[in-house]
């Protein structure tokens, strides 16, 4: 049968959307859609996200216009319930009646009744309607909190205010939110208010366009990109585009237009943070950075010298752009007054002081303040130092660094700007005095603060760091709150990973296991029912598992050497690497193979092996060649495993190959003479021992 296919669009036009549930919504309306025409036997073509404030939209190709027929299959009753002497039982008569037809027309199938059928296909339009609600049921998942508004019971993230739904030139008959699709969108809402009638869904996106709308995220995304790049080079800068803010003004706007405004001067002597911090974070307008200061003293950035100005994105074409610049510069004013007093303010006196002001302040009410969890972190940090064999000076830089590491938690810049403690910690430790390499440490020691994010540029910053997530990690999970599957309230995941890519990353040799049994055993509580240690560092090794399989390795190489032991992550990881190497090579999968051969025949021999390997006692030559390269291996693994060169190791035992494969073709380990057999078997433990130098072999595939 010939099935006609149209162009699907359905479009929920509604009051302005929080930005963050613009592009979730638009993209769950058209998984929704395409997943319930799929469902329903429809093959459509690809689909389109349209997301703006005020709109969200899909547009799917090709979708046929009708149903294919559906063959319908029921099951029925067992045969032996279903039927009795060859009569059909009430039961069987039950099927036959739910199915619509006599008996006689029941059939049987895998021993019970069946009832197959084909049934006309149904108009796509008619299924329309309840593919949308489908989808609807889905978009609400996304939205915790939704609106009810006017007289109807129905809700909605906020206010619907029209619906389209074309399939074709003709509307789907949907109603929701009281209100019946029709072909009828709206431009921009001062630039082009009228309604805009559509014939097809094929002029939805430029029609939009003619009225002032870029629906498209991508293209609106790219044309911001575009605008705030060229305006920042306009100002002899470099503009900071911040990926997320800009998938948050994209969001906000319907038509881009690039507005830039200027930032005073005096406000220059702030760090640049603290301006950053203010201009994208709470006024969602792009900063410009350049190779130059702009005023003498001016503080440099990792992106280089603030320049004075403010990129911004308005949703309108201002015939008076201005006056728009101008409410700009007046909303951002009084923000960075605030912080320039903050500044001023905070360094009134040493960053010093404001550790007595740490004991009043509560950590967690179990764990006790944030002076007390400042103490647990030096003498932990010391520990630390202590093992990797420190000087005086990496010390003593250490220990400043962990007293001060917390006090910029009451300063009034920390107050209103929470993210950047540490940093102003570090700022204003060179105010007070601090060496440079201290102050670093203090504004560095929160890293790494996001996934991919950066770890802690010094060894002093990395000691501090590593400390005080281990102490938060020991302390958290010996209170017994450790995070369940859908809530981490105090970020452990990410403080372990950061506490394995600091050690790792960070290329510290360390006991991780043995520093965490200390941080735990420092904690002001007893363990909290069913919570122990070995909790603490299998979580740790969890996130060892998930950083070792993002850089490329497999669950089997990862397996094959944490069966050796995971307490040091540097060790691991290097170990790791060797591996993941080695696998690629012919000798990997041939000493993986016998060496599984050979733990399965130790493992059935039972009992214990003798140490000794009597040569007198061999019988074929493939037990002497064998032997002779095992000593060979053993004198040339011994000095590259002292040296941590595992790559070194492997390829000694890649020579292995060979005698192993020649000594399996030609000799039965399980001999009649007990004492054959216990020769040949201490020969197997020898070589199991070796293919366990640097993980074990018979975990990986071979």
């Amino acid at each position: 049968m010939n099935n006609q296919t149209q162009d699907l669009l359905i479009e929920i036009g509604c009051e302005d959307l929080p930005a963050r549930y613009v592009s979730p919504l638009a993209e769950a309306l058209a998984a929704g859609i395409a997943d319930g025409l799929r469902a329903r036997g429809l093959a459509t073509g690809n689909a389109t996200v349209y997301a703006t404030p005020r709109r969200i939209a899909v547009q799917i190709a090709s979708v046929p216009a009708r149903q294919p027929d559906q063959a319908i299959e029921q099951s029925g009753p067992a045969l032996n319930v279903a039927l009795k002497d060859g009569q059909p039982t009430p039961a069987a008569l039950g099927f036959a009646k739910k199915c619509g037809v006599d008996f006689a027309e029941i059939g049987q199938k895998d021993g019970k009744l069946h009832f197959s059928r084909s049934v006309a296909g149904r108009a796509t339009a008619e299924l329309l309607p309840e593919i949308f609600e489908e989808a609807l049921k889905r978009m609400d998942t996304l939205v915790p909190k939704r609106m009810r508004w006017g007289d109807g019971e129905e809700t909605f993230v906020r206010p619907v205010q029209w619906l389209l739904a074309l399939l074709g030139s003709e509307i789907v008959p949907l109603r929701r939110f009281g209100i019946d699709a029709g072909r009828i969108t709206y431009g921009h809402r001062f630039h082009a208010p009228a309604a805009i009638t559509l014939s097809s869904p094929a002029d939805y996106a430029a029609k939009l366009r003619a009225a002032h709308v870029e629906a498209d995220v991508a293209t609106r995304k790219q044309a911001i990109r575009a605008q705030v790049e060229s305006e920042a080079a306009r100002l002899g800068g470099t503009a900071r585009i911040n990926e997320a803010l800009l998938d948050e003004v994209a969001a906000l706007v319907e038509w881009p237009v690039v507005i830039s405004g200027a930032i005073e001067t005096r406000f220059l002597q702030l760090p640049p943070e603290v301006i950053v911090a203010t201009v994208e974070t709470n006024q969602r307008y792009f900063t410009v950075f350049s190779d130059s200061p702009s005023v003498a003293g001016q503080m440099k950035s990792e992106a280089g010298y603030l320049k004075p100005a403010f990129i911004t994105i308005a949703n309108i074409q201002s015939s008076d752009p201005a006056q728009v610049i101008a409410g700009n510069e007046r909303v951002v004013r009084p923000r960075l007054s605030d912080a320039l007093f903050f500044w001023e303010q905070d360094r009134k006196a040493s960053l010093q002081a404001n550790l007595e002001k740490l004991k009043a302040t509560t950590y967690q009410k179990d764990l006790g303040t944030v002076y007390q969890k400042v103490a647990r972190i030096d003498q932990l940090a010391r520990t630390i130092g202590d093992r990797l064999e420190l000087d005086d000076t990496l010390k003593g830089d250490v220990r400043s660094a962990v007293d001060l590491s917390k006090c910029d938690l009451v300063t009034k810049m920390v107050y209103e700007f929470p993210e950047l403690q540490g940093l102003m910690g570090g700022y204003y430790a060179i105010a007070s005095g601090q060496r440079e390499s201290v102050a670093t440490a203090i504004a560095e020691h929160y890293r790494p603060t996001q996934a991919g994010g950066p770890i802690p540029s010094t060894l002093q910053g990395r000691l501090v760091a590593l400390a005080d997530k281990l102490d938060t990690l020991a302390g958290i999970f010996k209170i017994g709150q450790k995070p369940t599957a859908s809530k981490d309230p105090y970020a452990l995941r990410r403080a372990a990973l950061g506490v394995l890519r600091i050690v790792i990353e960070g290329e510290l040799r360390l006991n991780l296991q043995a520093l965490l049994q200390v941080a735990w055993d420092a904690q002001p509580v007893a363990a909290a029912k069913d919570s122990n240690v070995d909790d603490a560092w299998n979580f740790i090794v969890e996130r060892l598992r998930g950083y070792c399989i993002d850089r490329g390795a497999t669950p089997e190489q990862f397996e094959a050497v944490r069966a050796l032991g995971t307490s040091q992550p540097l060790d691991f990881v290097c170990r790791l690497d060797a591996i993941r190497d080695f696998a690629g090579t012919p000798a990997a999968a041939s000493l993986a193979a016998a060496d599984k051969r050979a733990r399965n025949i130790l493992k059935q021999a039972g009992g214990s092996v003798v140490a000794e390997i009597d040569a007198a006692r061999f019988e074929v030559e493939a037990e002497a060649v064998l032997l002779k390269q095992i000593q060979l291996s053993e004198a040339a693994v011994q000095p590259k495993l002292a040296a941590g060169d595992y790559a070194g190791v492997l390829s000694a035992l890649a020579a292995l190959k060979e005698p192993v494969d020649s000594f399996f073709a030609a000799v039965m380990v399980m001999a009649d003479d007990p004492a054959v057999r216990a020769n040949r078997l201490a020969l197997l433990a020898r070589l199991d021992d070796l293919c366990r130098a640097v993980a074990d072999l018979s975990l990986l595939p071979g």
